[in-house]
């Protein structure tokens, strides 16, 4: 969770995007919108969603490890844990 109030608004903000996108979708595949319409908008929704991740990776690496009073072998850990996320996400 995003700690600083300009953060959470930003990543919120976000969200609110892809909702909005999704909802068109929606909307399109109910009207039976051209396959190049919905092909359209799904990548539109696939570069939001890796931007919301890369956003969040960015503030989480912040708050974590570059802020955040931890010590070095709580810091591996948890860089381990995002090179594990990161790995995921690549899939």
């Amino acid at each position: 969770m995003p700690h600083s109030p300009e953060d959470k608004k930003r990543i919120l903000t976000r969200v609110r995007r892809i909702r909005g996108q999704t909802e068109a979708l929606e909307r399109a595949l109910d009207s039976g919108e051209p396959c190049i319409a919905i092909l359209q908008q799904i990548a539109a929704v696939r570069g939001a969603a890796n931007g919301l991740m890369a956003e969040m990776m960015e503030i989480h690496l912040k708050d974590e490890l570059v802020a955040g009073e931890t010590s070095e072998d709580q810091r591996a850990l948890r860089m381990a844990e995002v090179g594990h996320l990161i790995r995921s996400y690549l899939k």
